[in-house]
């Protein structure tokens, strides 16, 4: 089966790619890294002005979805151009928020980026939770709209920060949609990884044309072809499962798309950090934004393992 994408499709990614390449996102990562915001709420706005968190909220609540395939689409050049900020955790909080009342009240701001959002699950860390402003958590006793966070942690990712959120708070509803709102969560994180995947590739594509041993580019050797031939074989047999799971979004199929994403854009990690050289161990080569965000999206949201035993499970459930 082949899962190709239409035309409308394609020119949304072409126009989310030309946004964010002219946003010099690099830059944007640094800033959220430090704490300076400012740059990260003004992109995420074109962001949410692109329709890229309409689509995970229904249009009784102003958004423009449920529409997964084309959320995965804008995901794939989100997770390329590594755009920092809770952006799986946004969709996340639009699939928890199915109650009428708090759907309402909070949908609509998700929709359009008026707020970010995060989510906690039991007493896990919040990405973010310093500059999301529904800051939900899923308790014991249902989903509650957190009063308040603790301190920053930072993470692996610069472009993660992590937070405890404040126990207690509103309660939302004693009953959230954990199974859907995880089928959601997972999707984007896998069309993610698949963006960090090919950019990874493609900057390791073009060092290795430059850098020269011997007198002759390393690109030209055997080793390194084989190499790089072995990461692009893996994202590419990850592609089609990332949006075959978004056209069915049952969890064992998302499971197994986040599992060979995430495992793709890792292995691509491993061989542009290898075939970089000791420039790739540094901060401040712009490789380490991808690099560190692949080796942290390998576990959001549910590491190999869980999301293995979730396929040999038959987990169907949305």
């Amino acid at each position: 089966m082949r899962f190709l994408l239409n035309t409308e499709q394609r020119a949304f990614a072409d126009s989310l790619d030309a946004m964010l390449t002219a946003a010099d996102t690099p830059v944007v990562v640094r800033d959220w890294s430090r704490g300076e915001h400012t740059s990260g709420r003004a992109l995420w706005r074109r962001i949410a002005e692109a329709g890229v968190f309409a689509l995970a909220v229904p249009e009784a609540y102003e958004g423009l979805g449920p529409r997964p395939v084309e959320l995965a689409v804008a995901f794939v050049e989100l997770g390329r151009h590594a755009v920092p900020g809770p952006l799986v955790e946004t969709v996340t909080a639009a699939a928890l928020l199915t109650d009428a009342g708090p759907a309402k009240r909070l949908l609509p701001s998700l929709a359009s980026g008026g707020t970010m959002a995060t989510v906690a699950l039991d007493d896990a860390y919040a990405l973010d939770g310093d500059v999301a402003r529904a800051r939900l958590t899923v308790a014991a006793d249902g989903l509650r709209l957190a009063p308040g966070h603790g301190p920053v942690r930072p993470s692996l990712d610069p472009a993660r920060r992590l937070t405890l959120l404040a126990p207690g708070g509103e309660l939302l509803t004693p009953a959230p949609p954990l199974g859907h709102a995880l089928t959601w969560a997972r999707l984007a994180t896998a069309a993610q990884a698949l963006g960090v995947g090919l950019a990874l590739l493609d900057k390791t594509v073009a060092y290795v044309k430059q850098r020269a041993q011997f007198g002759v580019p390393i690109g030209s050797f055997q080793a390194v072809k084989h190499r790089l031939a072995d990461a692009k074989i893996a994202l590419e047999f990850a592609r089609p499962l990332v949006f075959g799971a978004a056209l069915t979004m049952t969890g064992e199929e998302v499971a197994a798309a986040k599992v060979t994403a995430c495992e793709a854009a890792y292995a691509t990690a491993r061989t542009a950090l290898q075939l970089h050289g000791a420039i790739g161990y540094t901060a401040e080569y712009d490789l380490s934004l991808w690099l560190t965000k692949a080796r942290a999206l390998r576990t959001a949201w549910g590491d190999p393992d869980e999301c293995r035993a979730a396929v040999l499970s038959g987990d169907r459930r949305w």
